[in-house]
C-alpha cells in the first residue's frame, strides 16, 4: 500500500512517497499553488496519485510548540478534509513540528546551495513527515 505525505504551505505542497511496502519514504516534486484553490491543487496531484496507486495520504499539521493549533495548522486541516472527500481515501494529519527546520538542516548537512534549497526545502519537509508517520506505524 502505498502513501503519499504532503507538506502543504500558502503557496508550495511538498510532496513523498512511500515504497509499496510502507518503510521508507522519497521525495516526488513540489507542487505550485495559491491557498484556497483546491481544484488547481488535485488537477495537479491526480497524476502522482493513479501512478503510484496511492491509498491513504498524510498531511504535515503544523503545530504550535505548546501543542495548539494555529492559523496554518487550520489551513491543512482544511486542506486534509477537501482531500477526503476529492479522492474518498484516508487522510491522516500528522505532527509536522520543526520538520522544515529539520529538511534545512539536512541541505545545510549536505552543502546544498540557498537556491538549490528553495527549490527542495517543501519536496524534503514530505518526505520527514511521511517518514515519521512510517516509523510509528512500525
Amino acid at each position: 500500500m502505498k502513501i503519499i505525505g504532503l507538506d502543504v504551505g500558502e503557496k508550495t505542497i511538498g510532496l513523498a512517497v512511500s515504497d509499496a511496502f510502507g518503510w521508507t519514504a522519497q521525495g516526488i516534486t513540489t507542487l505550485y499553488w495559491e491557498e484556497g484553490d483546491y481544484e488547481k491543487a488535485f488537477k495537479e496531484l491526480d497524476p502522482y496519485m493513479k501512478y503510484h496507486e496511492v491509498e491513504r495520504l498524510v498531511v504535515g499539521l503544523p503545530k504550535n510548540m505548546n501543542g495548539t493549533i494555529g492559523e496554518r495548522g487550520e489551513a491543512c486541516q482544511e486542506f486534509a478534509e477537501k482531500l477526503r472527500e476529492y479522492y474518498n481515501l484516508p487522510v491522516d494529519l500528522w505532527d509536522e513540528r520543526l520538520t522544515t527546520m529539520a529538511a534545512e538542516r539536512v541541505l545545510l548537512d549536505a552543502d546544498m546551495s540557498r537556491g538549490k534549497r528553495k527549490k527542495v526545502i517543501d519536496k524534503m519537509a514530505a518526505v520527514i513527515i511521511l517518514q515519521g508517520y512510517l516509523d510509528s506505524k512500525g
